[in-house]
């Protein structure tokens, strides 16, 4: 080595010297993030000459949605639930409340609206007695109304909530966190639990699916059927009762099924390549979705036609063939559990009575909204009886929150109709089937209805009751995200065993 060339390396060691700790990690971060990313991406250690194993399918990376077994033996194996968006008058179907009816016209107690909020009401409002006539029915001898006169022919299978709580008075957000335990976006709807924890005893039809009737989705929008942070396989398959129950569920002209399947096997082939390199779980859903709607093309026809149904069984739901109604989903609901679906959602769109109209009246559109639901659940409720699928099958029953014992009043605005405003303090829900007793009420309400003062419960408590049907402890039952365990009840619920079988 001459003289000019360690001249130039006794330079370079000097200037090495010169770069200091800090100075070297300023100027390479982005030497250093690079590494770290094709670590990720390429699944090797950028620091070794010896590349990690390519990940490995598990049988359920390759099909989500395959059955499992819960942590331990369950009473339900799949639900149903009603939801009727806008939230029904508890007042109007099933807590009666006597005194409330003395008290009708009378100005509301200045301490009943002490600290209140209400989402409409101003000034000072007045009691309103039970626009509806009530009777005790069965051996159970609950109280229903004459809104729902079907009904009482299966008041000893239900399970009354009459005191159920939430602290959100909006229908968004209270939709929210009726069917994700949160009242903002971004949490998993309890039927991705479901099929999350579960899967599906249909490998052809999706685990969770959701109807809809009464012309409009619900406030919350898709987000109360949806995934949250859970792969988005597992969120809610919204079908149809009016038209194709799924769009496109036809190939376009021309193509074949054995196109179709090629197609789709060599889509498959690229994403599973995509998969060992990244990991990244939506391309294990994005397989699972061409594969599953691939298979639907045969599977939700079939399912989805009620028109096959016996004559005396389309009678007993009401239903009417090619119209959206809720009549023609609660018979749906009734054939996708039966085909093994997990978890089915029927929302019922139309129950804000507020009485600004006839539509919202609680003597006029009310009545009408009774009708339309009371005759298809109960044929639900008998046609699962019939057929030995009740007991395996939680049906679910609520709204958002419950009415106010008050008539609406908006300040000076003339209120023409009978209506009352949104009461999250005390409302009534209740379940049927699937290991829940029948003809039992657990909680009550003051004697007006606008309190509970015996058997409160929570939508978490709701949640963790569900679950534990299911198979599930609430509280061991997570998935981890953003550094943290999430589960569906978040760190509330109790389950409500006074309702339990």
């Amino acid at each position: 080595m001459d003289n000019f060339e360690k001249l130039i390396q006794e330079k370079i060691a000097l200037e090495v010297e010169a770069k200091t700790r800090r100075h070297f990690i300023k100027q390479c971060a982005t030497g250093i993030g690079g590494l770290a990313l094709s670590s990720i991406f390429m699944g090797c250690d950028p620091f070794s000459s010896t590349p990690k194993q390519k990940i490995q399918f598990s049988p359920r990376d390759l099909n989500p949605l395959s059955t499992m077994a819960p942590p331990f033996s369950p009473k339900a194996k799949s639900v149903i639930y009603l939801h009727m968006a806008g939230s029904p008058s508890q007042l109007e179907m099933f807590d009666y409340k006597p005194i409330l009816e003395k008290l009708d016209g009378q100005p509301c107690p200045d301490s009943l609206l002490r600290g209140k909020k209400f989402a409409f009401i101003k000034g000072k409002p007045k009691l309103l007695g039970p626009q509806a006539k009530f009777e005790q029915v069965g051996e159970s001898g609950n109280w229903v109304s004459d809104n729902m006169p079907h009904f009482k022919k299966v008041v000893d299978d239900v399970a009354f909530l009459k005191a159920v709580n939430t602290d959100q008075f909006n229908h968004g957000p209270a939709q929210l966190l009726m069917h994700t335990g949160s009242p903002r976006i971004g949490r998993p709807s309890i039927g991705s639990w479901a099929t999350y924890g579960l899967g599906s005893e249909n490998q052809n039809l999706p685990g969770f699916v959701v109807l809809t009737s009464g012309g409009k989705a619900p406030s919350a929008g898709k987000s109360v059927w949806g995934s949250g942070f859970l792969p988005s396989v597992y969120q809610g398959v919204q079908c149809r009762s009016k038209g194709d129950p799924v769009l496109y569920i036809d190939d376009p002209k021309g193509i074949s099924r054995n196109i179709k399947k090629s197609t789709i096997d060599a889509i498959n082939k690229i994403n599973k390549e995509e998969y060992t390199k990244y990991a990244d779980p939506e391309i294990l859903a994005r397989i699972n979705q061409y594969e599953m709607a691939y298979r639907m093309q045969i599977a939700v026809p079939n399912v989805m036609n009620i028109e096959n149904e016996p004559e005396n069984i389309k009678e007993m739901y009401g239903v009417e063939p090619g119209k959206e109604s809720f009549a023609n989903n609660c018979l749906l609901a009734r054939k996708l559990v039966e085909d093994g679906v997990r978890f089915v959602q029927l929302f019922d769109w139309g129950w804000d009575s507020h009485g600004t109209g006839h539509q919202t009246a609680l003597d006029l559109g009310f009545r009408n909204k009774c009708k339309d639901v009371d005759r298809p659940i109960t044929a639900l409720i008998l046609d699962l009886k019939q057929r030995g699928l009740l007991d395996e099958t939680l049906i679910v029953w609520g709204g958002e929150f419950g009415r106010t014992p008050m008539q609406e009043n908006r300040g000076n605005q003339k209120m023409s109709f009978k209506g009352r405003d949104h009461h999250g303090d005390a409302f009534t829900m209740w379940m049927a089937g699937g290991g829940v007793k029948g003809g039992v009420s657990h909680g009550e309400t003051d004697e007006i209805g606008f309190n509970g003062v015996e058997g409160r419960v929570s939508v978490h408590d709701v949640h963790a009751t569900i679950l534990h049907t299911l198979g599930f402890n609430h509280e061991e039952f997570t998935f981890d995200f953003q550094g943290r365990p999430f589960r569906l009840t978040d760190v509330h619920g109790h389950v409500i065993h006074e309702i339990l079988a």
